[in-house]
């Protein structure tokens, strides 16, 4: 499925892992800010994992061009009695390309998350996630245990330095990958737990905010 979404066709409204590595050295990077006012679109390339079938995600940019919104409509793990183990572990992976403006180029700063949780006492729960772009060693995977008992809101948010930040390589379009994931055990809990990523009206947004640098040849 490939779908564009421009920049003028979304509203943030709600809504996470580190990146590793160091700027590109075919050019010099200067941090911009604000965010260049360009024309800037991100396409869904693809796909894939029990927590994001066929159209239940998509993208869209801000419109300020600082973050895009990752949005789920249907991503939930739970365990307990008569629950499948396939169900514990839910997991998506999006391939997205980002066309950014001309000379320009990013990494990604900041990722919010935010679900909902009804954790049984004794149950055990985490989301996790990595990112990278293609043809770039994958980072590690940030993970964030959900306490139990819960039966609430959850958030976490993960920052990246800008010194600790991977930007795609000036010129070049290559892909970002984003894995993430929900995993939900019973542990010593003896009723049903679960763990989404949602808000009010059942999708997921999850924003990952941008660092802008502008792209200047080396002399």
């Amino acid at each position: 499925m490939k779908r564009l979404l421009t920049r003028a066709a979304v509203a943030l409204t709600l809504l996470a892992s580190t990146l590793l590595g160091a700027a590109p050295a075919s050019a010099v990077i200067v941090i911009v800010d604000p965010p260049p006012a360009g024309e800037m679109s991100i396409e869904l390339v693809a796909m894939a994992g029990s927590g994001c079938a066929p159209g239940t995600a998509d993208v869209a940019i801000s419109p300020d061009n600082s973050a895009f919104t990752a949005i789920y409509s249907a991503y939930l793990a739970q365990a307990g009695p008569n629950i499948a183990v396939t169900e514990n572990r839910k997991n998506c992976q999006l391939n997205v390309l980002v066309h950014a403006p001309a000379g320009f180029t990013f990494a990604i700063a900041k990722v919010d998350y935010r679900g909902y949780g009804y954790l049984q006492r004794g149950a055990v729960a985490q989301q996790r996630a990595n990112y990278y772009f293609q043809g770039m060693t994958a980072g590690s995977y940030a993970n964030h245990a959900i306490a139990a008992p819960l039966d609430d809101n959850w958030i976490a948010t993960d920052s990246v330095p800008i010194a600790s930040q991977v930007f795609r390589p000036c010129g070049e379009q290559r892909n970002l990958n984003i894995n993430t994931e929900l995993r939900v055990t019973k542990g010593t809990s003896t009723d049903v737990s679960y763990l989404t990523m949602d808000s009010t009206d059942g999708s997921i947004e999850t924003i990952y905010h941008f660092t802008w640098m502008r792209c200047t040849a080396k002399k």
